[in-house]
């Protein structure tokens, strides 16, 4: 099991950035995926960035593509999403998921199928102005 705690949402206005990060508490000994799940106004929620724990495989929607950066903090446990050029419709909660089966290696594709990650944060909340 893995508890996932996301933080650094905030309001910005449109065209700033926000880095937001999900401290996962599993030091874990084989890699694992990530999943960055947003869920805007009125909508369903969605995987905007699937990403191996190892940092050597991440696939991008194309609601962020070009415009964001995701990283792997080994030494804290902690994954990061940095958006850039913000719009009002990035507005929402961004959640960080797990899928813990393991990879041998951090070169492994993750599933893109929310169905698999079974493990979720509370939440951090993004609001974007015009």
């Amino acid at each position: 099991q893995v508890q996932l705690v996301e933080s650094g949402g905030g309001s910005v206005q449109a065209g700033g950035s926000l880095t937001l990060s999900c401290a996962a508490s599993k030091n874990a000994q084989a890699y694992y995926c990530i999943a960055w799940v947003r869920q805007v106004l009125g909508d369903e929620r969605e995987g905007v960035i699937f990403l191996n724990t190892g940092g050597r495989w991440t696939r991008t929607a194309p609601a962020l593509n070009g415009r964001s950066t995701s990283s792997v903090d080994d030494a804290n446990n902690t994954f990061n999403l940095q958006i850039r050029t913000l719009k009002p419709g990035d507005t929402g909660i961004y959640y960080c998921e797990a899928d813990l089966r393991e990879h041998e290696t951090g070169f492994q594709a993750c599933s893109t199928s929310r169905a698999t990650y079974k493990y979720w944060g509370q939440g951090t909340q993004v609001n974007v102005s015009s």
